[in-house]
């Protein structure tokens, strides 16, 4: 079946997330962003509560014309705010910044918080999931372990990591995991903040007819993860979706995954190695 963007991924939970989302991190005026998305098609907007532009994504789906319903709006908690209650606070006061009734999917944005903390926020997020606040739970950045110990701690398991994800990163033992166990990955910093001078991509950007953003994204797609490029510049929220009327040959593939510099490749924090 052909990618496009109305297309979604079924989650465990039985709803639908669609294959692309919009990034708002480091954006604190994301209304011109969020609306110029939801006129072009987009229907996921990936916040958090460290980007301090809930309300603002809020406003801009009010204003979008585009039923609620119809929007997959995902925040995250920070690993300060772990902790039982504290997290339930926070989910809680997500809720009045965004002006929404529930949330599509929820994160614990690190694990930095230590085992205990972690899994405490994890239980919150369970409580509320059940509560009808959220939809769907996950985590990001979670390692492995992070996520075995959820298991291994008898709880449900996460639905999705969100971990930083591009061809020069490829976090391969945490994909490689998650897909065995039925979790979705969504890939943040899929445009590599921008970085693109590699002649590899170069090269395979100019066969397509593309730019190397709009391969960055195609490459995410056709590995099966859900990449959230961010912009603030209309132009680019609209470009960076118009990936859905081209294919990455198998030969193209092979040469981006050689890539690959392992943790090396990291632009972000990708805390995926905390105790």
């Amino acid at each position: 079946m052909s990618l496009s963007l109305t297309s979604a991924v079924r989650l465990p939970t039985g709803y639908d997330m669609p294959v692309l989302g919009l990034g708002v991190y480091q954006n604190d005026d994301c209304g011109p962003a969020c609306l110029a998305a939801l006129k072009h098609g987009y229907r996921h907007i990936d916040s958090a509560r460290l980007y301090n532009n809930e309300a603002e994504v809020g406003k801009a789906v009010r204003e979008s014309g585009v039923p609620r319903n119809e929007i997959f709006i995902t925040s995250k908690v920070m690993h300060h705010e772990h902790g039982y209650e504290s997290t339930l606070r926070a989910i809680d006061n997500s809720l009045e910044r965004f002006g929404f009734d529930y949330l599509d999917l929820y994160l614990i944005h690190s694990p930095l918080s230590g085992k205990a903390k972690r899994l405490e926020a994890w239980k919150a997020l369970v409580d509320a999931k059940k509560a009808g606040k959220l939809r769907t739970i996950g985590v990001s950045n979670y390692n492995i372990k992070h996520i075995e110990e959820i298991r291994e701690a008898g709880l449900e398991m996460p639905d999705v990591n969100q971990v930083e994800l591009h061809p020069f990163c490829q976090q391969k033992p945490i994909v490689e995991y998650c897909e065995k166990n039925n979790v979705i990955v969504q890939a943040y910093c899929p445009l590599v903040r921008g970085k693109f001078d590699n002649p590899v991509l170069q090269k395979i950007a100019k066969n397509y007819s593309k730019d190397v953003a709009q391969v960055l994204v195609r490459w995410s797609l056709q590995r099966g993860f859900v990449p959230l490029p961010k912009s603030s510049k209309r132009e680019r929220v609209v470009s960076n979706a118009d990936v859905f009327d081209f294919v990455i040959s198998a030969e193209d593939m092979s040469e981006i995954d050689g890539l690959d510099r392992g943790k090396d490749g990291a632009i972000s924090w990708n805390p995926v190695d905390a105790d």
